[in-house]
């Protein structure tokens, strides 16, 4: 049977879903207003959570910045509910732009609220068009989970190219994690708990390149992990 993997809803949900059957799973996309995190943790084998608004800074105990003018706070709540729950559950986790950071923040970490405000001498972060259009290189740690899942599509042994949308970034990592990727200008793009089954989150967007396979392995290596 295919792992089941529970897919937290957001506005691009196609490739999110497309990347999961690619890699072997069965996805199921949650309905916020019936769905019961302590409960749905129970029906699936992995957790991926998808891009989306910025989260609302008061769960890392920020007032908000200008810049950040769309929250949804019943998604931040549905979203740490589900996360503290698959976390419980031993679930493996994968979480992508938004998700990374809900994972960082769900966990003890806080995020730079506006990459262009906040950090000088930055790389353009924000690349909106078309979905899969390279913005800058990543180089990854070597010896960690995404290295070790990635190394046949690295050039140079621990660096790729990845596209980006995003104006926030990771501040404070949060306990327990590691830095595993950084763009040059060293924004964080990767991190993950070693000692989970498997909690990686990236800060990118690899669902957009279901059809060529760049990041397929990211899922392959996910999937797996819900497997067992």
């Amino acid at each position: 049977m295919s792992p089941i993997i529970g897919i937290a809803p957001c506005r691009s949900l196609p490739d999110y879903v497309e990347s999961v059957r690619r890699a072997g799973g069965d996805p199921r996309v949650f309905d916020p207003l019936q769905d019961k995190p302590g409960e749905v943790v129970t029906e699936i084998h992995g957790l991926l959570l998808t891009g989306g608004v910025d989260i609302d800074p008061v769960r890392y105990g920020e007032e908000r910045h200008p810049t950040v003018t769309a929250i949804e706070p019943e998604r931040d709540a549905f979203e740490f509910a589900l996360i503290q729950a698959a976390r419980g559950a031993r679930l493996p986790i994968f979480g992508i732009c938004r998700g990374l950071q809900v994972m960082n923040v769900a966990f003890g970490g806080t995020l730079v609220q506006d990459i262009a405000a906040e950090e000088a001498g930055t790389l353009p972060h924000t690349v909106p068009v078309p979905p899969c259009a390279i913005a800058h290189e990543v180089w990854i740690s070597k010896g960690s989970r995404l290295w070790t899942l990635m190394q046949e599509k690295m050039v140079d042994a621990d660096t790729c190219s990845v596209n980006s949308r995003h104006h926030q970034a990771i501040k404070r990592i949060a306990p327990g994690f590691e830095v595993t990727a950084t763009a040059p200008d060293g924004v964080i793009e990767a991190i993950e708990c070693p000692d989970a089954p498997f909690c990686l989150g990236v800060q990118w967007h690899p669902e957009n390149f279901w059809r060529t396979g760049e990041f397929r392995p990211l899922f392959e290596g996910f999937i797996e992990a819900c497997r067992q």
